[in-house]
């Protein structure tokens, strides 16, 4: 069987730091985590209970100093593999059979098996982020702005403080999994005892039953509220950035932390404005005497408009730069610049008179007038 790269299982580079495999570990065991899928369709449940199950077989491995110098060694979990007789630092369970040999052993103590058990019903769960798009304009993206937004969110029912019944002899415990909130079955197999670890379908994984539910949240525990929050946008920002706030996601489970806040940021197009980094573009559209002759513009700006002058002769795509009228950069007290494009406009419906004029001027015009269409 092909080995499995333990670092990718964790989605991280093999040069990962210790604090860089911890995180990434709780990161997918929050994902993951068994207690989500509940209520989850059987083929969506299996798979997460799979994922799960691997993570925790590569942060095993990668988290204990030994093992993993192993690993990195050979590049696998399986001494055989590598070439070894069984590596004594991996222990007996290693001498024989790889990965999946590991995933059972593993796991099994993980969930409950001889080495350790998991009381699913009191395990600490954080709450799960919230995320919400916000659509601001270009101007509010430019100088910053304050919003409300409205969030709705799971928090833990006041009146009966998440327990779900507000009596204390409101709930007994679940006889099916005597209060553990899993069920544990144990198959034999060539390479022992392994134990599956699901769910209890009788509690759902709370290890009580509510005999008396609380009125206000129907014996959850918790209820969905919604919620003003104040977002204040920082000048500078741009589509696809976003912010957090702490805490003010959904509500955590058995002490766990509540999940963030996360505001994902949307700058809507503007009727004139270009915008690149903290760069505006703009087009500015003047006539042929204008050009010709020499004229003072006024270029727009998100604030205001600036007085430009454009020499003579000036020709259609011509690009002026105006330092520092472009938008503040995000956390530093620089600002972008501001691109203006000269378009000459051709004039359009023209009567017999004008175009008489026109003709006379174009018959008293030489080459050095038009050096680039060379004008005979």
């Amino acid at each position: 069987m092909a080995e499995k790269d333990l670092y990718a299982i964790l989605g991280l580079p093999k040069n990962a730091s210790d604090a860089d495999i911890k995180s990434a570990y709780r990161k997918l065991a929050k994902k993951y985590h068994p207690d989500l899928y509940a209520s989850a369709p059987a083929s969506e449940k299996a798979a997460a209970e799979a994922k799960f199950k691997e993570i925790n077989v590569a942060y095993g491995i990668l988290s204990d100093p030994q093992k993993k110098a192993y690993y990195d060694r050979y590049g696998t979990d399986n001494p055989q593999h590598a070439g070894g007789g069984g590596f004594s630092g991996f222990g007996s369970e290693f001498s024989a059979g790889g990965f999946e040999d590991i995933i059972n052993n593993i796991f099994s103590s993980f969930a409950g098996g001889r080495a350790s058990h998991v009381d699913r019903a009191n395990a600490r769960i954080d709450g799960d982020d919230i995320t919400i798009k916000l659509s601001i304009d270009l101007k509010e993206a430019a100088f910053g702005c304050d919003k409300e937004i409205t969030v709705k969110r799971v928090e833990k029912c006041s009146d009966c403080k998440g327990m779900g019944t507000k009596n204390a002899g409101g709930m007994k415990t679940c006889p099916k999994c005597g209060g553990t909130g899993e069920k544990r079955t144990v198959q034999n197999s060539i390479f022992g005892q392994i134990v599956n670890t699901t769910v209890c379908d009788e509690c759902h994984g709370r290890g009580k039953i509510i005999t008396d539910p609380c009125k206000t949240c129907g014996g959850r525990g918790e209820i969905v509220k919604s919620r003003i929050v104040k977002v204040s946008v920082p000048a500078g920002v741009d589509s696809g950035q976003s912010m957090t706030y702490y805490n003010e996601g959904n509500a955590g489970k058995n002490g766990g932390a509540n999940g963030n806040l996360i505001i994902l940021l949307d700058v809507k197009p503007h009727p004139k404005f270009k915008r690149k980094g903290g760069d505006l573009f703009v087009e500015v559209p003047i006539t042929f005497s204008q050009a010709a002759l020499g004229c003072k513009v006024e270029a727009p700006t998100l604030s205001d408009k600036v007085v430009y002058v454009v020499p003579e002769a000036t020709q259609s795509g011509t690009v002026f730069r105006l330092k520092g009228k472009g938008i503040k950069l995000l956390r530093k007290d620089t600002y972008g610049d501001l691109y203006v494009t000269i378009i000459v406009e051709t004039p359009k419906g023209l009567n017999r008179e004008q175009k008489n004029i026109l003709e006379k001027f174009e018959n008293i015009t030489s080459a050095s007038n038009y050096p680039k269409s060379k004008k005979n």
